[in-house]
């Protein structure tokens, strides 16, 4: 059996909760980003994703507020849009920061990980979350700081998660063989995509999901579960 040399992690359903981000994170985002985009809407960084944000929707041009509406309807719909989730990253730091909420992780992760790692194996994070968000959310994690845990991070700028390619250039990023390196999901399309580029895979079905009766990857219940 090849060995594996480092793992990629998804976040939502696979070391987390989909409801802390769904009833905790996108309404709190939801409820700051009007006052967040008028108090910050003239430094760079902020002026850069709401401009990208505004090519993404074929608006040449159009007053603050429009913008404002139309970022607030995609975290409605949970668009996989970069621009959305770099200012949503932004926003989400002052929550971390106050100490409004922790990260959510499930009981057996944190553990896993500091074995993994004590294992000499190399952790990263892919989500479609901003790589400064998929930071924060390790960085105040119930577990604590668990960011010196992981060598590297990937987004969507990378590409979408769904597709073979993404998975080849995150392959060329670490610097190693696709069949070297296990991906974690809870989403079948993405483990389809990072098996056609070559990584070993490896489906997340917390409960109450359903585990199949022939799964077309291997099925786990939780990290401990996974056997390297």
């Amino acid at each position: 059996m090849t060995v594996i040399r480092a793992i990629v992690t998804d976040i939502e359903g696979t070391t987390s909760s989909i409801s802390f981000v769904k009833d905790v994170l996108f309404p709190f985002a939801h409820k700051r980003l009007p006052a967040f985009i008028e108090t910050h809407g003239d430094k760079p960084e902020v002026q850069f994703w709401l401009h990208e944000a505004a090519e993404e929707a074929g608006i040449v041009e159009a007053p603050r507020q429009d913008i404002i509406e139309l970022l607030l309807r995609w975290i409605e719909e949970d668009r996989k849009s970069t621009a959305l989730k770099a200012l949503q990253g932004m926003i989400w730091q002052e929550g971390y920061e106050s100490g409004e909420y922790q990260a959510h992780l499930y009981p057996e992760v944190s553990a896993k990980l500091h074995q993994w790692r004590a294992d000499g194996l190399h952790l990263y994070v892919y989500s479609s979350g901003s790589v400064p968000a998929q930071k924060l959310f390790f960085g105040y994690s119930e577990a604590g700081d668990l960011k010196p845990l992981f060598s590297g991070y990937f987004d969507t700028e990378t590409g979408p998660k769904r597709e073979r390619r993404s998975y080849e250039l995150i392959a060329e990023a670490i610097g190693e063989q696709p069949a070297h390196l296990l991906f974690l999901s809870d989403i079948v399309e993405e483990l389809d995509a990072a098996k056609a580029a070559g990584f070993r895979t490896g489906w997340l079905l917390r409960e109450p999901l359903d585990m199949p009766e022939a799964p077309r990857h291997p099925a786990y219940r939780s990290f401990d579960d996974i056997v390297l």
